[in-house]
């Protein structure tokens, strides 16, 4: 009986056993299975990753392509696919022939361009929109890429590197020679050999830069203190490694944001007279959709707050021009009635909505619309050494070259409230305060062809005129053969502070002031210059570029895919 009682519990715990056995082998093989599976599902999703990364890289590419057509043709702006989304009402033409461009393709028919060294397999396509270009000089770029059925987008913002990078740009460390009265032999930078008699202009002591500044010269400083990046075209040790000069009894320069690197020089354009072709009204098709206003002779604009300004302009016949040379003219109400400009009173007109002024001399060519014959009716009159809009003022001392009577000369002030640019073919006058009304959304640019003068008026015994002290401006200022200064720096005493909130270029130095060994303000202005950080992304409207210009990224932003894998839109 025991034995059977045993035999029976050998054959269950056998039984048993077997059943634990079975479980054990089907959790292995469900272990097995989700490991096979997680492996698989993991390199799927590690392929799948690497593809989007891929993707990325690819639409980056597309980018740094379209910028690397740009800096190789500055007239590739016109070219994209008008049918393009992203396009909306830009102003664009798909290339032909040996311009074709396969990143323009749209569609599931459309062409990819393909990254080279991929063998095909990473692709890109980009749609351009210039809506804003002929404003800002934004291009705005939406590039796709494509890897193994996977796309990915970005959208990047281009604007063209200029002088609007830099707070503070010149060109030449040396004073204008046609106010200092210094050979022309000077106009050479100091690191190719200038004369060590030609003059040069320091940063002194007090100077406090707040923002980026550039200069094609070596820069002479006193002790100056730099808050911004601060580059030079000099690559000579001027002594323990520096890469400026040091004017004797001074220490060393303050440097926050790096110390001082080299940098290419940035080229000065020759002429601003290119800008007066934004006054055209025939070139709606090629060019200038929204013609500006364009002036003739002394002109006066006063800037009133509300988004108006205030305008005289004796000599001008005609605000708007056809042909080049000109030979027809228009008088739109935009610019202002002729009988007004010609007023004591001026005209009040819109401050151009992102758009330009340019104020011309009075042409010497009867077949010009602005040209006034020496007998015709209404000429305006010309006073010895002085304009007809007031120029100089009373018990004003001036040379001769100060205020001609057919100068392209403009004299500006005011609250502004808008987006403008106003260029001069001679001389643009600061004849007051240029505060913004809106420093969020205002923006102004100030071209002379010429000097860009501070005004600052004497009697012939060098005293002041103007009661009061210290001057702001809010502006983008380029003097494109001379210089930014103040008028008579060297009399009228202390004037106080002159505070730039934005950005100044030119091709020579202008002192402001003259100082004390000590660093005080013996006459004229001391700087306080603060960069407009907007200049790194947007620019005033149509202002001048250098000679030779690249396109750099002002935004990038990573968006939702803008099309399949089959090139068709989402």
């Amino acid at each position: 009986m025991l034995a059977l009682l045993k035999a029976r519990l050998g054959r269950s715990e056998r039984g048993f056993a077997l059943i634990i056995v079975i479980a054990i082998g089907a959790v292995l093989m469900i272990l097995a299975t989700v490991a096979v599976t997680a492996s698989i599902s993991g390199t799927m999703k590690a392929r799948q990753d690497q593809a989007a990364n891929g993707a990325l890289s690819a639409a980056y590419a597309g980018v740094e392509e379209y910028q690397s057509r740009l800096s190789n043709d500055s007239f590739y702006v016109q070219y994209g696919n008008p049918a393009a989304d992203f396009s909306g009402s830009s102003d664009l033409t798909l290339p032909t022939g040996s311009q074709e461009n396969p990143a323009f393709g749209i569609g599931s028919s459309g062409t990819w361009a393909t990254v080279a060294g991929s063998g095909g397999t990473v692709k890109y396509r980009y749609e351009i929109n210039t809506e804003d270009y002929l404003d800002t000089g934004v291009i705005r770029v939406r590039a796709t890429g494509l890897v193994n059925g996977v796309t990915r987008s970005v959208v990047a913002d281009l604007r063209q590197t200029g002088f609007i990078d830099f707070l503070y740009f010149t060109d030449y460390e040396i004073q204008d020679p046609d106010i200092s009265g210094e050979s022309s032999s000077c106009v050479k930078y100091e690191w190719a050999g200038r004369s060590s008699s030609c003059g040069r202009i320091q940063f002194g002591k007090n100077d406090v830069i707040n923002g980026p500044l550039h200069s094609n010269d070596t820069l002479y400083i006193c002790e100056a203190t730099f808050n911004g990046t601060v580059t030079t075209s000099n690559s000579q040790d001027q002594g323990g490694g520096r890469l400026y000069d040091i004017p004797g009894g001074c220490g060393t320069a303050n440097f926050n944001s790096g110390g001082l690197a080299y940098a290419n020089t940035v080229g000065m354009p020759s002429t601003n007279s290119q800008m007066k072709r934004e006054t055209r009204s025939d070139l709606s098709t090629s060019g200038v959709p929204n013609p500006g206003c364009l002036y003739t002779g002394p002109t006066k604009i006063v800037f009133n707050g509300d988004g108006t300004m205030t305008v005289r302009s004796p000599w001008t016949k005609k605000t708007r021009i056809t042909g080049d040379p000109a030979s027809g003219g228009s008088t739109p109400a935009a610019c202002g009635s002729i009988s007004n400009l010609r007023s004591g009173s001026g005209a009040t007109i819109t401050v151009p909505d992102r758009n330009m002024v340019y104020v011309q001399n009075v042409p010497t060519v009867s077949s010009d619309p602005n040209y006034w014959s020496n007998s015709e009716s209404g000429r305006p009159s010309c006073a010895s050494n002085g304009n007809p809009i007031g120029y100089p003022i009373s018990n004003e001392s001036v040379s001769s070259s100060a205020y001609g009577c057919k100068n392209g000369d403009v004299f500006v002030q005011g609250s502004m409230h808008g987006q403008v640019t106003i260029a001069a073919e001679n001389y643009v006058y600061i004849t007051g305060d240029i505060v913004y009304k809106d420093s969020s959304t205002d923006v102004l640019g100030l071209v002379g062809n010429n000097a860009v003068w501070v005004w600052n008026p004497m009697k012939s015994n060098g005293d002041k005129l103007l009661s009061g002290s210290n001057r702001e401006i809010d502006a983008a200022m380029i003097s494109v053969l001379h210089t930014f200064q103040v008028q008579n720096f060297r009399y009228t005493g202390d004037r106080g502070t002159l505070t730039v909130k934005g950005a100044i270029a030119q091709k020579f130095r202008g002192p402001v002031g003259t100082v004390y060994s000590g660093g005080g303000t013996a006459s004229g202005y001391s700087k306080d210059y603060n960069y407009d950080p907007r200049f790194r992304y947007t620019a005033p409207p149509k202002f001048l570029s250098p000679v030779t210009t690249t396109y750099g990224v002002t935004t990038w932003m990573d968006t939702p895919a803008a099309m399949n894998a089959d090139g068709s839109y989402r």
